[in-house]
């Protein structure tokens, strides 16, 4: 049986950037809160520091900072007729581990969504009609608008100090930033990154075909800045060591650097580390959550009554803990019934390489996670879909992340995969290539879908998380558009031009983005969601979900600044509506 502890206020399961930022909400506003973080604690120093962050052997290539998939992972297919089998190696996506999750090594490309994102299917209907959705499509409205969540954009920007230009402010079109934008209330906290070469070449490249290339946000702070909490960071120094490391500098936005400071010494939060939550307990006839079960670090099986259950954990593993806890009904993909796993989408990614001849250098050691310039001409409704035959679309970037030896060696398509030639290639094409990034919607279709595996088990005993997915038709013609666009933006640039395009099945193997989105989708009421517009259950009004899991497609964007703002507008919403008085907050 279960040692049960004193009831708490608040519990978080999972204490990344949506646990820390409803952490320090929550307690600033004089609530008691515990958050259960799986893995071990980790602070900037010592965890961070060089020469020992800079491994990329250890942290690109093995994963040190990401989920250990001997120890839990997913099972994977593309449709229902195969078998899922298990993911035993990481490749397509990289969940994090530890305090911190995935805000530690993500690159920091900060992007909100488009107004007509949040009302998709409404804005789809009325431009184009009903014959522009194929088959399968399950779009729909999230039942929060843009409007509603731009001052909360704007503050999760402040509190991870965005380095960008803005290109509409407060309706007017700015110079040098994206005019395809949304209306933003006030101008990024900080400057642009400085462009090296190749984006530099792109972006002349994509003004000289007619489209409008700008900065891409940035999380790597560009100067010294303190945020509204009272943190510090300091200016990025491109080191090239972003994505899948820890910043040593406090120059990368990530919850060590912008909340934890402020949070840790608060005496109304208590983190607990090494606790494994295995499922939400549920009394299904009072429609609330009475708490959570864990394993501790001794492996001793521990039941943490609350008052208020917050999931936060990485998108995936919250569905995963609503589909173990039997709160809402799982969805079943024959009938179209249910809503817990629905709507699972990813990212639809493509490429374009530029090689030129050996006398570009453009030294793409000095790199960080968001520098590089993009083009939004061609991203959700930024254009006309009529005869098109798809919705959605992406953003082509030109990024200069880090030129690091073991992962970078770009060659041409038609050079042997080994040997005297393959190294001769990489020498010569390693300082000279510049590389082009299609980064992808991903609507929802009735057959991509997150459930329980009957098969395969973690090492607790509990059923394994279940992904059905495949890219829908409708993205596979958006991404050869989009992938089009890019060839001609390369061809600009001039050099040997290569695409690699959107082909084949769904694979787990080769990394694409770790931008897992759906499954516990928000939405205007209970028939076709699983939260409401607070982000709170619908079936237990105690029990709140956060993050990309709420997403009810994926737009073309970084889904890190919409995942922010949704935490904080959800964090409102407890503290002045629902600690005060707990109850449902939208009628069912």
């Amino acid at each position: 049986m279960a040692r049960r502890l004193p009831e708490v206020e608040v519990v978080l399961v999972g204490m990344g950037w949506t646990g820390a930022l409803l952490a320090k909400e929550l307690t600033d506003a004089g609530h008691r809160v515990v958050g259960l973080e799986r893995g071990v604690g980790r602070q900037t120093v010592p965890d961070f520091q060089t020469p020992t962050m800079h491994d990329e052997l250890r942290y690109a290539v093995r994963h040190g900072l990401m989920q250990d998939p001997s120890r839990e992972t997913l099972t994977v297919r593309n449709f229902t007729g195969q078998t899922a089998l298990p993911m035993r190696q990481l490749g397509s996506f990289l969940p994090g581990i530890d305090l911190g999750g995935a805000g530690v090594h993500w690159n920091g490309q900060t992007w909100r969504f488009q107004l007509s994102d949040f009302v998709l299917r409404s804005h789809i209907l009325q431009r184009y009609g009903p014959d522009i959705l194929q088959d399968g499509l399950t779009i729909q409205d999230w039942g929060v608008t843009y409007d509603e969540l731009e001052p909360y954009y704007d503050r999760f920007e402040r509190i991870c100090g965005i380095a960008g230009k803005a290109g509409n402010l407060r309706g007017e079109i700015q110079p040098g930033g994206d005019p395809f934008e949304a209306p933003r209330s006030a101008e990024y906290p900080n400057p642009p990154m400085t462009q090296p070469y190749a984006p530099t070449l792109f972006a002349r490249a994509a003004a000289e075909v007619g489209m409008h290339p700008f900065p891409v946000p940035s999380a790597n702070v560009t100067r010294p800045y303190r945020n509204p909490y009272g943190c510090d960071m300091h200016a990025c120094n491109y080191c090239g060591f972003c994505e899948r490391f820890g910043c040593e500098h406090f120059a990368k936005a990530s919850p060590q650097v912008c909340v934890f400071p402020a949070l840790l010494g608060n005496d109304r939060f208590e983190l607990r580390t090494r606790c494994q939550v295995t499922r939400v307990e549920y009394d299904r006839q009072a429609r609330r959550a009475t708490g959570v079960t864990y394993i501790d670090g001794r492996g001793e099986e521990v039941f943490q009554p609350a008052g208020m259950v917050a999931l936060c954990a990485f998108s995936i593993h919250n569905v995963r803990l609503l589909l173990l806890s039997g709160i809402g009904a799982p969805y079943d993909p024959r009938t179209g019934e249910g809503n817990v796993g629905k709507n699972y989408t990813y990212q639809t990614m493509s490429g374009v390489s530029i090689f030129k001849d050996e006398s570009f250098n453009f030294n793409p050691y000095m790199g960080a996670g968001a520098l590089g310039m993009a083009v939004n001409d061609y991203n959700g409704e930024a254009f006309d879909h009529s005869g098109l035959g798809f919705i959605g679309g992406a953003y082509i970037a030109c990024y200069q992340t880090g030129g690091r030896p073991i992962e970078r060696h770009p060659v041409p398509g038609d050079t042997p995969r080994w040997g005297l030639a393959w190294k001769q290639a990489v020498a010569r094409h390693y300082n000279s290539t510049i590389s082009l990034s299609v980064h992808g919607s991903s609507m929802p279709h009735r057959g991509n879908y997150l459930d329980l595996d009957p098969t395969y088990r973690d090492s607790f005993g509990l059923p394994l998380l279940r992904m059905t997915f495949d890219f829908p038709a409708n993205d596979r013609l958006m991404s050869e558009f989009l992938t089009d666009k890019a060839v001609l933006i390369g061809n600009a640039i001039g050099g040997k031009v290569e695409a690699a395009r959107r082909q084949g099945l769904y694979s787990v193997v080769p990394y694409q983005t770790t931008h897992n989105t759906g499954g516990a989708i928000m939405g205007e009421n209970p028939r076709e969601s699983v939260v409401n517009r607070y982000l709170q259950c619908w079936d237990a009004h105690n029990v709140f979900v956060m993050g990309a899991c709420a997403f009810p497609h994926n737009p073309g964007y970084n889904p890190t600044d919409t995942v922010g703002a949704l935490a904080l507008w959800a964090a409102r919403a407890m503290r002045e509506d629902y600690l005060p008085n707990p109850r449902p907050l939208v009628d069912a």
